[in-house]
């Protein structure tokens, strides 16, 4: 290698820096040339340009002085009128003119000489000379250094003409003294004051950097051109008037004033004609430049009006305020924001600045005109990337800074390209101002990690669609939690008369509709809340002793559930550590309750209501809460009851029946304040979801299904956190993916060829973004039975990249396919018949429209088409806009859904931000929008641990001892446990589990029902045995109504009942108006039932004609099997004697399995390839 060293020689010393700053004579004898550069600016002109012109401070100082020295002049003048006298006529002596200055006026002649000449003393006429010098000075100095070539361009200007007019007669003076007295119109220089002080503003603004607005600087110069107007024509008036009615400056005032108002009391009026034209010609002046700034104000206005003003600097330094960056502010986004940021007390004197670039259209100017917004809302027009915008906002006092995306944009990434350049600007421009940022896509998370809480909503949505599908309604289960809610009702006397129901109990103890929405309206206030432990009165008395326990006591106790805690030296939330955790005095306790603690107020209850309580029968799920007594406002006053543990056994526990089988426990074990190795056993209700089965079948051995567990190797996008998953040892060729084409490693073309033992998971998504990798990981996941994995299809409108095949390639049982959910072929080949769950997630092409709530058309008929094919087939749709929801699974003629839209449209006029929470698609968890996971991010303002809580939930994030969200079913041998609190002490007790709410699905006991229909079907064939007398037809028709199961290919090889039946419904048709109301409505039922089933037929018969058709067999296909009868809903944190009913799916949050696995915590950290290595033996210890 060449030395670089010895090629470059050292300078000689005559170059040494001294030798180049200072120079020398050696310079002269070398080549060399030393240039200067921009000898331009070294000139006279150009230094005195930069003086007077260029440099900011010191031409701010010339227009100070320039406008002092013209109302100096102005003053001079005043004084000089105040001291003359017009009866002296002194210019008219010093010239031997004949004068008559003291005769009388006679109207008609006009006497010019005390017009033309002034009395002007000495020391007057010296200042007002030096005035002239120097003014004149400086104009012809001024035009000179702004001299640009054209010489009569500097002449012709308004103000070099006035100055040439007020100065020259002056200097004149001084070479010819008999002029001194000469009238000169030195108030004009206040029009050349007007033009300094407008220079001057200007100037002043450059020099301080600070623009002031546009509306200051447009009044300022209205002002100073009325008052020239005015003063003008005071003077005027009255030195014309010297030689008429002498008049005084006061008169002349008053005249003026009098006259500009048009009010003109004729009292004061100008004798002669040059007076009169002057003020002529004054009002003629004022109506054209008067409009003119008038116009220009008005408009100004305007504008201001549409951008919002400034947020005065006196609010922002005493007031408290935030910012909300928005790309474009529609209605629903502001009242979504608005109703949860004040639904907490402490916010309530905060200013909201809403900085948006678009104009504020009609509906956000109505609502921001409402008092209880216009005085704590402030509308900017401008842009975040702006400096003088952010100024105006007062970003560098805001206590935080609320960024959003523009989800409706047709570019998504574009759209977060936008969002990051204005996170960057405020980062840049206010360091210390909180962020929060809410992103759409995944890959552009990376860029915004600096901000305080980020919410990337791709993830979150996909992660949450996909808990839907193993735990039902976990979208709606979220919702409600971020959401601010003090547990809503709805008006139950009208929705009895909407329904025409009465609120009464059937023999099954079920009950009825109202009451239902009443305990899923109360229980939807449930939210998550924090207090540190030494200070709490729910958790105090648990120091030092396991988690569970004092989760199980607190609810049994206070009502509240612990879900979490925090270390006081960590920032790390742990969701159910397990009963190995010890509660420690510092610690943060996050519990889920109607209200925080600091709300409640607690009083004992008497010894005797124990002894009433136990003597009350009880009266099903429909009975309230008694442990938590909750007020729809104000404070909480919550019971305190024993903490002692019920007895193991008594009466209150009697197993059924069948409760000796072997393997029941005959009682529930008490929760242990420290548990041991003894404790934590495997809960008898449902399989340990966690352990894995060390010995592999011998058809898992030759179906492959040797899976692994480890991180995933390749993540498509950047910031992904790490979950510990199900693998494959070796990655899939990208051609098996490919569900509907054979590749030369196997031959199957549809799901049914696969022969999978589980239920297939579809997801029908526009495109494979990054963010749809969200949704495998969670189903994915370590935690979940290896036998319980779910095949997951993705039916993709678009082929998938290949980086997005290397990430999923590794998971097993994945694949996808190119199809649309509205080609029913692509159905049929996806596996839609034996599908458990079908995933529709809103297309990004559809959510711009040009009417905003158009934006779900496609996918809400979609929807509605794969609800009438494939009736059993469980939905779960994603919208842009929560209103649209209403149209879920849409029934026109249905009373039930008439009623709750009605009493939806009562709470949205009552301003909730949840109306439509009792639509029974939304309770079901069956339809989902992102913008609802808006208050997520404004909820971080004042709770900023609801961020990591819920990626907790969803499994976005996992942290070492945390535990995970999942399920349980409530089966028949299940129901001797019997009450809420009761489970929570079995599965506290046994794995450790903490249960925070249930799922229930019941039975609609309305005209949609079962037993309606089977009742209306019997009348109907009463009411035929009176026109057809036919035995045969009545007992089909019986028949028919009694197996409602039976399928279309039963009913297609009697087309003569399919005929009958049609006539049957025309015939009551006509009979109808014989009956009274309630009789025509029940036969217009048993028409719309017998229509039902003729439609459900052809629909049928479509769907079963593709499948032969594309060589699939219908034998799978139940088109009579649907939910259309039944209604699911939340219950959060339900009382603790809630009766558990059949079929309940309760939410558990269960502790890390890891975290009692010896030595875990060293092999979490090993990496994918070393976990593939390993036996199968060896992965169990992971």
């Amino acid at each position: 290698m060449v030395d670089l060293d010895s090629e470059v020689p050292p300078l000689p010393p005559r170059y040494r820096f001294r030798d180049l700053l200072l120079g020398d004579q050696g310079w002269q004898s070398d080549d060399r040339v030393q240039v200067e550069f921009y000898m331009n600016e070294n000139t006279f002109k150009e230094r005195l340009k930069l003086f007077f012109i260029k440099n900011q401070r010191s031409s701010l100082r010339i227009r100070l002085f320039n406008f002092s020295l013209k109302l100096l002049s102005c003053f001079l003048y005043i004084v000089r009128v105040l001291l003359d006298d017009p009866t002296q006529g002194l210019g008219c002596k010093e010239l031997n003119r004949s004068c008559s200055i003291n005769q009388n006026y006679t109207p008609g002649t006009i006497d010019w000489s005390p017009i033309i000449w002034v009395n002007r003393s000495l020391p007057l006429w010296g200042l007002q000379v030096s005035v002239a010098v120097i003014s004149l000075f400086e104009t012809l100095l001024l035009s000179y250094l702004s001299y640009k070539g054209n010489i009569w361009e500097q002449i012709l200007r308004i103000p070099f003409l006035l100055e040439i007019i007020n100065a020259v007669p002056f200097i004149i003076t001084i070479f010819w003294p008999v002029l001194r007295n000469l009238f000169i119109p030195v108030f004009l220089n206040c029009w050349l004051a007007k033009h300094a002080l407008e220079n001057m503003i200007n100037d002043l603004h450059r020099a301080i950097q600070r623009t002031q607005s546009a509306m200051f600087n447009q009044v300022l110069i209205l002002i100073s051109t009325l008052l020239c107007l005015i003063f003008t024509c005071i003077c005027g008036i009255q030195h014309l008037e010297r030689a008429g009615n002498r008049l005084t400056l006061f008169d002349s005032l008053y005249f003026c004033i009098v006259t500009f108002s048009t009010v003109g009391f004729g009292d004061v009026t100008p004798k002669i004609w040059p007076s009169k034209l002057l003020v002529v010609i004054m009002i003629c002046v004022a109506l054209v430049v008067l409009p003119i700034q008038f116009e220009q104000l008005a408009y100004l206005w305007m504008e201001r009006q549409k951008s919002g003003g400034n947020y005065s600097r006196y609010r922002a330094q005493t007031e408290k305020h935030v910012v909300l960056c928005v790309s474009s502010l529609k209605i629903d986004l502001l009242m979504d924001f608005l109703n949860e940021f004040y639904a907490h007390p402490r916010l309530q004197d905060y200013y909201v600045v809403i900085l948006c670039p678009t104009e504020m259209d009609a509906q956000v100017r109505r609502v921001l005109q409402i008092p209880m917004w216009s005085q704590r809302v402030i509308y900017l027009q401008g842009s975040a990337l702006k400096d003088q915008d952010l100024l105006r906002a007062k970003m560098d006092d805001a206590e935080a800074c609320f960024i959003l995306s523009s989800r409706c944009e047709v570019d998504r990434t574009a759209a977060d390209h936008q969002t990051i350049l204005r996170a960057w600007a405020v980062k840049d421009f206010a360091p210390n101002c909180p962020l929060y940022v809410q992103i759409l896509k995944p890959e552009n998370k990376f860029h915004i990690k600096f901000a305080d809480h980020v919410v990337c909503e791709e993830e979150f949505k996909y992660a949450m669609l996909a808990l839907n599908c193993i735990c039902p309604a976990t979208s709606t289960l979220i919702t409600l939690l971020v959401h601010t809610s003090r547990g809503q009702t709805a008006p139950w006397e009208a929705f009895r008369q909407l329904t025409g129901t009465k609120q009464t109990l059937n023999r099954d103890c079920q009950q009825s509709p109202e009451q239902w929405q009443k305990m899923y309206g109360r229980c939807s206030g449930n939210e998550v809340y924090h207090i540190n432990l030494e200070e709490s009165t729910f958790f105090a008395e648990y120091e030092g002793k396991s988690f569970t326990y004092a989760s199980f006591h607190a609810h049994k106790k206070f009502g509240v559930c612990l879900i979490g805690v925090r270390k006081e030296d960590n920032k790390n939330i742990l969701l159910n550590p397990g009963p190995r955790y010890i509660m420690s005095s510092t610690d943060i306790c996050f519990y889920i309750n109607i209200t925080k603690e600091e709300n409640s107020a607690f009083k004992k209850q008497e010894k005797h209501r124990k002894n009433h309580e136990s003597k009350l029968s009880y009266h099903g799920a429909s009975r309230l809460p008694v442990h938590s007594i909750i007020a729809s406002m104000g404070t909480v006053a919550i019971d305190l009851q024993d903490t002692g543990c019920r007895a193991s056994s008594g009466a209150t526990l009697a197993l059924p029946p069948d409760g000796g089988k072997e393997g029941r426990r005959p009682s529930i074990a008490p929760v242990l304040e420290v548990a041991d190795s003894s404790s934590l056993q495997t809960c008898d209700l449902l399989s340990d979801q966690s352990e894995d089965e060390t010995t592999p079948s011998d058809d898992e051995v030759s179906a492959g299904l040797e899976y692994a567990k480890g991180y995933p190797p390749y993540s498509p996008y950047i910031g992904s956190s790490p979950t510990f998953c199900h693998l494959l040892h070796e990655k899939v060729p990208f051609c098996c993916l490919r569900l509907d084409k054979g590749c030369q490693h196997n031959y199957y073309e549809d799901a049914k060829a696969y022969g999978f033992k589980n239920k297939l998971i579809i997801v029908a998504a526009e495109t494979a973004g990054n963010g749809l990798y969200n949704f495998i990981v969670p189903l994915r996941a370590y935690y979940r039975p290896k036998k319980e994995l779910n095949p997951i299809v993705l039916l993709l409108d678009n082929p998938p990249d290949m980086h997005f095949l290397d990430a999923i390639c590794w998971f097993p049982m994945v694949y996808y396919m190119v199809g649309s959910i509205d080609n029913l072929d692509d159905l049929l080949r996806c596996g839609v018949t034996f599908a458990a769950n079908m995933v529709v997630v809103d297309k990004e092409s559809t959510m711009s429209a040009e009417e905003d709530y158009m934006a779900d058309a496609k996918t809400i008929v979609n929807v509605q088409t794969l609800f009438r094919l494939f009736s059993s087939l469980s939905i779960i749709t994603e919208l842009t806009h929560p209103a649209n929801m209403r149209f879920m699974q849409f029934r026109a003629k249905d009373c039930y859904s008439l009623a709750l839209s009605k009493l939806e449209k009562k709470e949205r006029e009552k301003g909730s931000n949840l109306a439509f929470m009792f639509r029974l698609p939304f309770a079901a968890g069956r339809v989902f929008s992102i913008s609802m996971l808006d208050t997520l991010l404004y909820q971080s303002f004042v709770k900023d641990y609801m961020i990591s809580i819920t990626r907790l939930l969803l499994g976005l994030d996992t942290t070492p001892g945390s535990g995970f969200l999942c399920s349980m079913k409530i089966t028949e041998e299940d129901l001797w446990i019997r009450t809420y609190a009761r489970l929570y002490q079995k599965l506290c007790s046994s794995t450790g589990d903490i249960p925070i709410g249930v799922y229930r699905t019941e039975s609609q006991k309305l005209a949609t029902s079962e037993s309606r229909e089977m009742a209306s079907q019997s009348q109907i064939s009463i009411s035929v045995e009176e026109w057809e007398d036919t035995k045969d037809t009545k007992e089909q028709f019986s028949y028919r109504g009694n197996h409602r199961n039976s399928t279309s290919s039963d009913q297609s090889d009697h087309p003569l009942l399919r005929r009958k039946s049609m006539q049957w419904a025309r015939r009551l048709s006509r009979r109808a108006p014989r009956h009274s109301g309630k009789t025509a409505e029940k036969i217009n039922q048993q028409r719309m039932n017998l229509y039902r089933r003729s439609e459900r037929q052809e629909l049928a018969e479509l769907v079963k004609n593709r499948m032969k058709h594309l060589g699939l067999s219908p034998a799978g296909y139940d088109e009579m099997n649907d939910h259309q009868n039944t209604l699911s809903y939340i219950l959060i944190n339900p009382s603790p004697d809630t009766r558990l009913e059949l079929n309940d799916i309760v939410y558990l949050i269960r502790p890390d399995p890891l975290t009692y696995v010896p030595n875990a915590a060293p092999s979490r950290k090993d990496s994918f390839c070393n976990t593939v290595g390993q036996d199968t033996r060896e992965e169990t210890q992971l």
